[in-house]
């Protein structure tokens, strides 16, 4: 097996983005018990299942992203799949590992470790999603490895985020943006991204205020219907600085066996939904 060693700097992803007229991102949250009933048959499903989504969209995005609780749910055969996924991921490709890690001291080292020590654990991904909440030693260990991204957790689209990530301080900034202003001491726009809910719409318009040169990581667009428009409208910058991720709305186009075909084409749309939009 020929390992995924490429490391992807901003450079390398911006020029992908414009050589691809794309900045999205398919999301393999892949559900063994959702894929097509005739790959149940092969030694590894979920692997055979990422390797013709890969194989059939792979023209079209420019990051892949892997939540890894739809393997590790599965014990020994998930991480197995995981890393036959990673090894597959196209070299020119920038690797996401969904994982939500957020913890301190040796716990967050190793958590790093497990991503992007490929000796370790045979997996290198170019970057992680981080809960950054826990401060300054949760994400450190992360932004040791050289060449390597935190991609953290800002402002979430899910119903929940209205708990904690609005509530204003005492200097009349919300938390979320407390975050933001945080964690550029930690990191640069070259080794952090942040995580932001395509629902959000206009707030696009506070981040940039806070983070104008990161890269944005962006779920939410299509099957949890945010607008591709509102992010780019609010969101891009001169990079591009956007990351949009689709996961459900592409790889569950169809269920039948030219769910791949079918895969391609979504990716397609979405490619070329986004090409006006690349300068």
């Amino acid at each position: 097996m020929c390992y995924n060693i490429t490391r992807m700097n901003r450079i390398e992803l911006v020029r992908q983005i414009n050589l691809k007229k794309s900045f999205l991102c398919v999301g393999l949250d892949t559900d063994i018990n959702k894929i097509p009933k005739h790959l149940l048959d092969c030694e590894d499903p979920v692997f055979e299942f990422n390797k013709q989504i890969i194989d059939a969209t792979k023209d079209y995005c420019v990051s892949y992203k892997i939540n890894t609780a739809f393997y590790e749910s599965r014990g020994l055969d998930g991480w197995k799949s995981l890393i036959r996924t990673w090894q597959y991921l196209p070299s020119e490709c920038f690797s996401i590992a969904d994982a939500k890690r957020g913890d301190i001291g040796n716990t967050s080292e190793m958590y790093a470790k497990a991503f992007f020590d490929q000796r370790s654990s045979d997996m290198s991904f170019d970057s992680v999603t981080i809960a950054p909440y826990m401060g300054t030693d949760s994400v450190k260990p992360f932004l040791n490895f050289e060449g390597k991204w935190a991609i953290l957790l800002a402002l979430t689209s899910n119903e929940g985020s209205k708990d904690f990530q609005n509530i204003k301080a005492e200097n009349g900034m919300k938390l979320f943006e407390s975050v933001l202003e945080k964690a550029k001491e930690w990191g640069s726009p070259e080794n952090v991204m942040f995580v932001v809910g395509a629902t959000r719409g206009e707030a696009f318009l506070e981040i940039r205020k806070h983070v104008p040169e990161h890269f944005l990581l962006v779920p939410g667009v299509g099957a949890q219907g945010g607008s591709l428009d509102d992010v780019c409208k609010y969101g891009l910058n001169s990079d591009c600085g956007l990351l949009v991720n689709s996961s459900r709305a592409i790889i569950y186009a169809s269920n039948g066996v030219d769910f791949a075909d079918a895969a391609r084409q979504e990716a397609r749309k979405v490619q070329e939904a986004m090409a006006p939009w690349i300068k």
